[in-house]
């Protein structure tokens, strides 16, 4: 900004501002690697947290199915019951 204002002294820059281009061209340069490691970093984090709900998941999957299993054996142990109740009252 100080650059461009050229109330106080001449313009260190003169208006195509080489020097300022260079200067963002340096720090893009350095920020581009830093950014691509945080990237990294953060999918190799999202990766593991897939692989900790998948495992999850399929724990659940094997409790439940273990659910539906008694159930099933619940409702087949009520049915046996049940026909033995009607045989006596007949």
């Amino acid at each position: 900004g100080l650059n461009s204002v050229q109330l106080f002294f001449a313009p260190f820059d003169p208006f195509p501002f080489i020097l300022l281009n260079l200067i963002l061209s340096c720090v893009a340069s350095i920020q581009a690697p830093v950014i691509m490691m945080s990237q990294n970093r953060q999918e190799e984090k999202n990766q593991l947290m897939a692989e900790q709900n998948y495992k999850v998941d399929l724990k659940q999957e094997v409790l439940l199915e273990q659910i539906y299993q008694k159930m099933n054996k619940l409702e087949e142990d009520i049915k046996k019951i049940e026909d033995s109740l009607n045989l006596k009252d007949q």
